[in-house]
């Protein structure tokens, strides 16, 4: 559901992935679909209300704008229809709840996007945390700064709009990374602001149209896992040039230098105690391109199989509610409780290609 940009590589990869058969591709405008069907060999491009009502769907991939990925998804869900959502998983925490609430109530899975963690890249340093190889994690810094989608998206403007901006666009990777690999968030103290209150689209083709910004693009905080270790996250559109993109986790031991949580491989650094350099750890797990579909190809071999499915609604819930406690922390000026809380994923087993598909 949906054909713009990103609709490219999940039907790429989703033809190549096992248990996967991709039956149908719909957009409000169904040329649009009709392009991307025949460029990926799908059988069918239709409207959505026609990719509802069909009984051979029972995974709908919700690739929509933020705006409404809640009110497809609650569609998909009251048809019947298992979800599986680009990030972030909703726009407001409470639809986000009504989703999960929904898909109980209808025995039905919900799935969400960012499953880079997944990746060869990340899962390497789950195995890396989780044999001990730094100690126990104390901090992580997490930096995530640029200028901006202006000069390069074709139609920039809804990352300025409520429910985008760098933490709801960026924010996912960055939080789905730390917490899967750290555990939930219990804590929060956020700052927020925007920088820019028009910006000029310097991409075709839209060229020197004019956005107005009507959220925050510029947000830093201050986060308390509940195991114990204390992040620090920035997310900027403000920013021309820095040298600091990155996530560091620093334990007792060393530290892990992890890679881009918006890609699937490395690299992945080490530097241990006593060390007097950094180490380069080599990756245990496969999917080290770009391997996106890869936690719905995992849901839908949980649904065959019984077992619980990594890229969950409950992470995406959770890091749905990290971000507005970021937000809400700025706007009331005080610390934020986080009740969300999620089940922190199985690891894949390392050289193991469980999926098929890319390597």
């Amino acid at each position: 559901m949906g054909a713009g940009k990103i609709s490219g590589i999940y039907l790429q990869n989703g033809a190549i992935y096992d248990g996967l058969e991709v039956v149908a591709v719909a957009d409000l405008l169904v040329e649009r679909a009709e392009e991307q069907a025949r460029a990926h060999g799908v059988p069918r491009a239709c409207s959505p209300e026609e990719l509802f009502a069909d009984p051979e769907v029972e995974v709908v991939l919700n690739l929509t704008v933020p705006a409404v990925h809640a009110e497809v998804s609650l569609a998909a869900l009251e048809a019947g229809k298992h979800v599986y959502t680009e990030k972030p998983l909703a726009v407001d925490r409470g639809d986000g709840e009504k989703m999960l609430a929904a898909a109980t109530d209808g025995g039905l899975l919900v799935g969400c996007a960012p499953d880079t963690f997944l990746g060869g890249g990340l899962q390497t340093c789950r195995k890396v945390l989780d044999e001990g190889i730094i100690g126990e994690p104390v901090a992580v810094t997490a930096v995530m700064m640029t200028h901006g989608p202006e000069d390069w998206h074709p139609n920039p403007d809804f990352f300025y709009q409520p429910g985008a901006g760098p933490m709801f666009d960026m924010g996912p990777y960055y939080l789905t990374a730390l917490t899967t690999l750290l555990g939930p968030v219990r804590r929060v103290s956020g700052s927020a602001r925007a920088t820019f209150p028009e910006r000029e689209i310097t991409s075709q083709p839209l060229a020197g149209t004019m956005i107005t910004v009507n959220t925050p693009t510029h947000v830093a905080g201050v986060m308390d896992f509940e195991g114990g270790a204390v992040g620090t996250l920035v997310t900027s559109f403000d920013v021309w040039s820095e040298e600091h993109s990155r996530i560091d986790i620093y334990g007792t031991e060393g530290t892990l230098s992890v890679p881009d949580p918006n890609t699937f491989g490395g690299p992945v650094r080490v530097w241990r105690s006593g060390d007097d350099s950094w180490t380069d750890v080599p990756l245990t797990h496969p999917y080290t391109e770009n391997s996106r579909g890869l936690g719905l190809a995992d849901m839908a071999q949980a649904l065959r199989s019984g077992r619980k499915h990594r890229a969950s609604g409950e992470l995406g819930g959770h890091v749905l509610d990290v971000i507005h406690a970021f937000l809400d922390s700025s706007a009331g000026g005080r610390h934020v409780e986080v009740e969300s809380t999620f089940d922190r994923p199985e690891p894949l087993t390392a050289g193991e290609k469980v999926f098929g598909g890319a390597s």
